[in-house]
């Protein structure tokens, strides 16, 4: 079980990429810390992604598993979903010790607050997003901790976005 960073050219694109001995996969973009891609042992693409749209960074990706912080929606006064999904996180390099069995292929990121971010929202804070791979599951365990010296409210969420293989499917489990 392993994970690799993979850059491109201008970094807009850079991603981790956990594998595990069984053959699944998932992908992670650092912008926004998005799953964009989970793949069974049988390399059968289980997240949806559009081909329709054209991705443009630093738009966030359409499809996956998007991270919406500190708002979801429009419950506020910041641009729809938040700006968490429109910044680049880092790798933890400090992860809290959340249990992590030695069968998983396991990532930790980080979303600091920034003085742009301040301009908008003016709370201090960071998010941590472990993604762990372990025997084709994917498990996505979000934190948030305020480091301001003052409470505030947030709203998050990790929306997926499930491939299905016929739509009529996906219309009738609404």
């Amino acid at each position: 079980m392993s994970w690799n960073v993979i850059h491109d050219g201008d970094g807009s694109a850079s991603r981790i990429v956990l594998k595990e001995h069984t053959g699944s996969t998932a992908e992670v973009l650092f912008l926004g810390g998005q799953v964009v891609s989970w793949k069974n042992e049988r390399r059968e693409e289980l997240l949806f992604r559009s081909n329709k749209i054209l991705w443009k960074p630093p738009k966030a990706f359409r499809g996956g598993i998007p991270i919406s912080f500190p708002q979801f929606g429009t419950f506020g006064s910041l641009e729809r979903h938040g700006f968490a999904r429109n910044r680049v996180w880092l790798l933890d390099d400090s992860p809290s010790p959340l249990p992590a069995a030695n069968s998983q292929s396991t990532v930790d990121l980080i979303l600091k607050s920034t003085e742009e971010d301040l301009k908008i929202w003016p709370h201090r804070f960071e998010v941590r997003l472990r993604i762990s791979l372990s025997a084709g599951k994917l498990t996505l365990i979000p934190r948030v901790r305020n480091i301001d010296n003052k409470p505030f409210s947030f709203t998050f969420s990790l929306r997926n976005y499930l491939s299905v293989s016929d739509i009529r499917f996906a219309l009738l489990v609404r």
